[in-house]
């Protein structure tokens, strides 16, 4: 027999993320500051909490949609491979500027901790959280942080990135396109990514190519890290 609560049916979970996601699109288009990936799930919060709906069930189906985060995230390598020619010559300065922002997302992230007396299981969570989630959560779990916690964080690092990164690079001064988009994938992973790629198909190929690249050398980069602390 099926069960009796038809919110843990798959269909109410995944209909529930889609039609939110819609729903913020919309209002996106009319206010333009709403950013949809912020109001998305405050819509699903809402939800859930106005209709006492366990987020167990929600989970269900909203697993669905997680699910293909990764295909997704792969797909990001489709533009950069239509412009791998052009983008060829300044390959040495793509790797350069992944590392130098892997480098730099580490140490940002310990310097703010430490700045603000977080503990150390606070640390080893938001240590990692500048690469893309799937990565930063088997990281927190390795250096003995909170995935849980590390997801939440890599999460609003994202939409934080995605929101604000393109204006406050140029209010830095920077306004070369590919470095820019090297700056956006290294510090916001596939959200920041997946807004560039809505601009422009250039740079959100590199911006995909600059948060592989970090997936790379932040483990390499924590290795020291993992050998202090255990």
């Amino acid at each position: 027999m099926g069960s009796s609560n038809p919110f843990e049916d798959p269909i109410f979970g995944l209909t529930a993320t889609i039609g939110a996601y819609a729903a913020a699109l919309f209002l996106h288009r009319k206010v333009r500051w709403l950013h949809p990936l912020l109001v998305a799930p405050l819509i699903i919060y809402v939800l859930l909490l106005a209709g006492r709906i366990d987020y167990k069930d929600y989970k269900v189906g909203g697993d669905i949609v997680t699910f293909f985060l990764g295909p997704a995230t792969v797909a990001l390598a489709v533009p950069l491979y239509k412009h791998a020619l052009r983008l060829r010559s300044v390959l040495p300065s793509l790797l350069m500027g992944a590392f130098v922002g892997s480098a730099a997302g580490l140490a940002v992230n310990a310097l703010c901790m430490a700045l603000l007396g977080g503990s150390e299981l606070l640390m080893k969570s938001a240590l990692p959280k500048s690469v893309t989630a799937s990565v930063a959560v088997d990281l927190s779990n390795w250096l003995g942080g909170s995935p849980e916690l590390t997801a939440a964080l890599t999460v609003l690092t994202g939409l934080f990135g995605s929101m604000a990164g393109p204006a406050l690079l140029r209010a830095c001064g920077v306004h070369e396109r590919l470095a820019a988009s090297v700056a956006i994938g290294a510090a916001s992973h596939g959200i920041g990514s997946a807004r560039l790629l809505a601009e422009s198909e250039e740079n959100g190929g590199v911006s995909g190519f600059s948060m592989a690249a970090c997936c790379v050398f932040t483990p390499m980069l924590l290795l020291p890290v993992h050998w202090f602390w255990l």
